[in-house]
C-alpha cells in the first residue's frame, strides 16, 4: 500500500473519506430481523479504490504504534486483515465461540436480539502488545466492547477501536466510554 502522501488517501480529507464510505454501502432493509436496516459494506470491499482507500485512512491514524490488529468476525476479518498487512504488523482473528482449533479464551455477551460468545487463541497475544481492534460497523458495542475485554484477558493492550461505519443512534460509542474509538464515516 502506498504511503499517505503518494497513496489512495494523499488529498483527501476526513469528509471526502466519509462521503466515500457513505457513497459504496447498500441498504438491506429488514436485516437480520425486520425493522433493521443493515448497512451492508460488501460494495465497498468491491471497489478497489474504495477499499484502498479505507485501509490506508485507517492505517495512517496506527501506523507505527500497533503490534497486531484483532478483527472481529466476520467483515472485521477482511478489514483487519488488509489493515495488518498495509501496517506490516500480524493478524488475529476474534471468532465466533466454537471455530477456532487448540486452547481458546471465550467471553458471552449480550446483543440487542439475544446472546452471542467470541473467542481467541490462548496465546494470541504476549503480554503487553498493542491492539488495534476492528470490525467493520459499531452498532450497540455489545461486540466490541467484549472483543477488547477479551482481548485485554488473554494479555493484549487494546490501543484503540476502529470501524468503518458507526450507527451513532445506537450509541455504542457509550458502551466504550473511556476507551479510544474512531470511525471513517458516522450515520446519526
Amino acid at each position: 500500500m502506498p504511503d499517505a502522501a503518494t497513496g489512495p488517501v494523499a488529498g483527501l480529507t476526513a469528509d471526502a473519506v466519509s462521503d466515500l464510505v457513505a457513497g459504496s454501502l447498500r441498504d438491506v432493509a429488514d436485516f437480520p430481523t425486520p425493522g433493521v436496516v443493515f448497512k451492508d459494506i460488501t460494495p465497498l470491499l468491491a471497489d478497489p479504490h474504495a477499499f484502498a482507500v479505507v485501509i490506508e485512512a485507517l492505517a495512517a491514524r496506527h501506523r507505527g504504534a500497533v503490534d497486531l490488529v484483532a478483527g472481529i468476525e466476520a467483515r472485521g476479518f477482511v478489514v483487519g486483515a488488509a489493515l495488518a498487512h498495509a501496517m506490516g504488523v500480524g493478524f488475529v482473528p476474534v471468532r465466533k465461540v466454537g471455530k477456532l482449533p487448540g486452547e481458546t479464551v471465550s467471553v458471552s455477551y449480550d446483543l440487542e436480539y439475544g446472546s452471542a460468545e467470541i473467542e481467541v487463541h490462548a496465546d494470541a497475544f504476549v503480554e503487553g502488545e498493542r491492539v488495534l481492534l476492528v470490525d467493520d460497523v459499531l452498532a450497540t458495542g455489545g461486540t466490541a466492547a467484549a472483543a477488547w475485554d477479551l482481548v485485554e484477558q488473554v494479555g493484549g493492550e487494546v490501543v484503540a477501536f476502529e470501524c468503518v461505519v458507526e450507527l451513532a443512534f445506537l450509541d455504542g460509542r457509550e458502551r466504550l466510554a473511556g476507551r479510544t474509538v474512531g470511525s471513517l464515516h458516522v450515520v446519526s
